[in-house]
């Protein structure tokens, strides 16, 4: 019989850097931060591993998580909008208003999703069409919108929608899956896709990195950020379908502060407040990590003020992370030489 030696197995170099890279990526590191803690939060509260619990604890995200993954496409591209929330509200206005009318839920759907984009529409207009800061714009029609709300509803609210109506935001699907987070699950694909996939979400990244480079090179720029502030109009409309749905009434506060916990939730994702990079895979993990620590808080008790601390201080660190370690590398490669 003759004996062979078997030799080892040789990682070509590229499968070998892809490794690497996964293992190294802010991704990864997300991955074990939730991980931590869901771990944590197993051992502080004995309610959490039940089932109906941690269903219930998706309504603590997945509606931010909606107008996230617009909202990562628009950082991404190097803009922002901050009338989200207010946009939100306004729909939210709009759908009760259109309630005491009559309307049946399909026709409450329409309303909510065409106030949305015409919201969006409004703050592309004026970024695209006009040339304005996309900061200052959508500071703008973040009170404009909010202010409209208040004008239309004062210190009152819109209740007595339609019966069927409260499915989208107390409906569940299979089990004890809210329809709210199936609907975030698919979303997740489509902007995954969307972004990764397509020719379209190249040119958001182009825009992002250079937008004077990606325009010689054919893009079209205004189109595209258009596009995506009828995305992030299109996906506060949804998320105010869903949040009136859940709550069965509209207040013009509602939805009050949301626009930090978003913006929080895409650059903890791994977004570049910058432009030019960013993941939804990072997103998606951003928002398990921030529902379970909402959820954690609200079990353990923590008043909600702590939580607003927790993010403010979240969003500091997200965004000077990375800047203060890129500038101990430079000094460590200064000293080096």
């Amino acid at each position: 019989m003759v004996e062979t030696q078997h030799s080892p197995r040789i990682i070509p170099d590229r499968l070998e850097g892809r490794g690497a890279r996964a293992l190294k990526s802010w991704e990864s590191l997300l991955l074990v931060v939730a991980l931590a803690i869901f771990i944590t939060n197993s051992l502080a509260s004995p309610y959490f591993l039940d089932p109906w619990n941690l269903s219930d604890a998706t309504f603590n995200f997945t509606e931010k998580a909606m107008i996230a993954f617009a909202m990562a496409l628009v950082i991404i591209a190097g803009e922002i909008d901050l009338s989200v929330a207010a946009i939100v509200a306004l729909a939210s206005t709009a759908m009760g208003y259109a309630a005491t009318l009559g309307f049946d839920t399909p026709a409450l759907v329409v309303v909510g999703l065409a106030v949305g984009l015409a919201c969006g529409a409004i703050n592309g207009l004026l970024v695209t069409g006009m040339g304005l800061p996309s900061i200052v714009v959508t500071i703008g029609t973040m009170s404009l919108f909010r202010g409209l709300s208040f004008i239309i509803l004062g210190d009152k609210a819109f209740t007595g929608y339609p019966d069927s109506f409260a499915w989208f935001g107390q409906g569940y699907v299979w089990w004890v899956f809210s329809f709210e987070f199936v609907f975030f699950a698919a979303l997740a694909v489509v902007y995954g896709i969307l972004l990764h996939k397509t020719n379209f979400g190249r040119s958001v990244y182009a825009i992002g990195n250079n937008a004077t480079a990606a325009l010689f090179s054919g893009v079209r720029v205004a189109r595209v950020k258009f596009i995506l502030f009828l995305l992030t109009g299109l996906m506060a409309g949804v998320a105010s379908i869903c949040l009136t749905s859940r709550l069965g009434s509209t207040r013009p506060s509602i939805a009050l502060g949301w626009e930090l916990e978003i913006v929080t939730m895409v650059v903890l994702g791994g977004v570049s407040i910058l432009g030019g990079s960013g993941t939804i895979p990072g997103v998606v993990l951003a928002a398990l990590i921030m529902g379970m620590v909402t959820f954690g808080f609200g079990l353990l008790n923590v008043p909600g003020i702590v939580m607003s601390i927790f993010i403010g201080l979240l969003l500091i660190l997200v965004i000077a992370l990375p800047i203060v370690y890129r500038r101990v590398r430079r000094r460590l490669k200064e000293g080096a030489r």
